[in-house]
Parts: structure tokens; C-alpha cells; sequence
């Protein structure tokens, strides 16, 4: 399978960058997005050159490490699937593919293809946690929560935060990966003593560094986790609730 593969390039944060044009000529359909550019850097490495960077850990499509944007879309062009995950067979033999980072004012580039996605991170710090004493975790079957409920949690527990969502989003928000947390977390008994708080400062640290949401569900269209768009109205609908309790909630 030949390719014409048009890579980003970028030193550094404060470097400017360009695409550089690799031509392949022996990939296999089998191959995935991350096996592709294993396969590129090999031949890099062999002749001297510095190999692209990029970011993966588990390639199992759980870790949320693999952010890339393939043909303009984050993680490529298979719905709801990690880029590692990506298989060549999507593509047709002497296609031009378009690898660069996620795009997005909150993920600067750190080099290359691997971006800073702390601003993530600093959501979940705000409230992505659950508090007790020390030493008194309760018996499993005294915490009272019924099958429909467990699952629907879990539904959106199982958010990667891989940050897709944030890149597919022409406003760069992060409603989706914030919902999503905020719906796991309100479900849960452990996490109900906190509920307001919790909403009250992710959706603050939110707001303060991502964009508003466009309503148009790109985020839900590329989430590998398969988040349900309707987590966005968590964002809302728990920042209102907060509001109306009061700060002691």
C-alpha cells in the first residue's frame, strides 16, 4: 500500500512549524495510525534523522495518550475510535494523509504531534475526586445504588479524557469531558456529599480556560469512549443546581 503522508513538524513551543512530506511505499491495511508512524520513524532512525514525536502508551484504546488529528479529524476518520485503534484500511491505496496534533488554544505543542493537555487536568484537580476519613471505607453492600443507576454512571466514567472532544469543538470546549465527570461523580454515593462544590469549581476552571460549547455534537461524534452528548447538559443543568442550594451543599 503506498501512501503520501504529510507530517507535522515543530521543534519546540516557541518554534514554528511546518509539514514534511514522507512518501510510503510498503504499508499494510492492518497497520494502524501509531504502527504507521513506528514504521516512518524506523526509517528515520536507521538513516540518522530525528524521528517524529508523538505521544502513546497502551495502544489499546483505554489510556487516552494518542492524540492526533488525521485529515483534519481528531484521531481520523473511523467514529468514536482512539487513533491507535485507527486501521490503514480506512484509507485507499496512493492517498495523501494529514497527521498533525490536536488542535486547540488550550493544548499548546509541545513538539510535534504531542501537546500539553494539562488544561484537562486541571479541571478534574478542581473536583474529580471523592473525600472521606481515613479508614472508615464502608462495606460494599451498605452503599445503596441500583443497577440502571450504577450503569449509567459508568457510561460516563468511561471517558478517557483523551481530549478529542475538546479538538473537534470550532469553540474548543471541554463540556463533554466535564459533563462526563460531573454525571459519574453525582451518581455515585460516595460522590453525592460534594456534588455542588464539585460542579461549582469545574465548571468555573472550565469556563476560565475552554470555550463555550457550539451545540453541534462534534465532540460526541469522535469521543472513542462514546460519552453520550447529552452529557453536556450536565454542565448546566449542575452548576445551576449548585447555585440554587447554596454554598454549604
Amino acid at each position: 500500500m503506498k501512501l503520501t503522508l504529510e507530517i507535522w513538524r515543530q521543534a519546540g513551543p516557541t518554534q514554528e512549524g511546518h509539514f514534511e512530506t514522507v512518501q510510503v511505499d510498503d504499508a499494510s491495511e492492518q497497520m494502524s495510525i501509531l504502527e504507521l508512524l513506528d514504521h516512518v520513524n524506523e526509517g528515520y532512525i536507521e538513516r540518522g534523522e530525528e524521528p517524529f514525536a508523538f505521544a502513546s502508551d497502551c495502544r489499546e484504546g483505554i489510556c487516552g495518550t494518542c492524540g492526533l488529528t488525521v485529515n483534519g479529524r481528531p484521531h481520523g476518520p473511523g467514529q468514536n475510535t482512539p487513533a491507535c485503534q485507527q486501521r490503514l484500511f480506512n484509507f485507499t491505496d496512493g492517498q495523501t494523509i494529514k497527521l498533525e496534533p490536536f488542535r486547540s488554544a488550550a493544548y499548546p505543542v509541545i513538539k510535534d504531534m504531542i501537546v500539553d493537555r494539562a488544561a484537562l487536568d486541571h479541571v478534574m484537580e478542581q473536583g474529580g475526586y471523592v473525600s472521606m476519613d481515613a479508614g472508615t471505607a464502608p462495606d460494599a453492600d451498605t452503599m445503596h445504588i441500583n443497577h440502571e443507576t450504577s450503569e449509567y454512571s459508568l457510561d460516563h466514567a468511561a471517558c478517557i479524557g483523551c481530549g478529542a472532544c475538546v479538538a473537534a469543538c470550532p469553540n474548543g470546549a471541554a463540556h463533554l469531558f466535564t459533563g462526563a465527570k460531573l454525571v459519574h461523580l453525582s451518581l455515585m454515593p460516595l460522590g453525592k456529599e460534594e456534588r455542588g462544590r464539585r460542579a461549582r469549581n469545574m465548571v468555573d476552571d472550565l469556563e476560565a480556560n475552554f470555550g463555550h460549547c457550539s451545540l453541534y455534537g462534534e465532540c460526541a461524534d469522535v469521543c472513542p469512549a462514546g460519552v453520550p452528548l447529552t452529557a453536556v447538559s450536565a454542565v448546566t443543568r449542575e452548576r445551576a443546581r449548585a447555585a440554587f442550594r447554596g454554598k454549604d451543599d
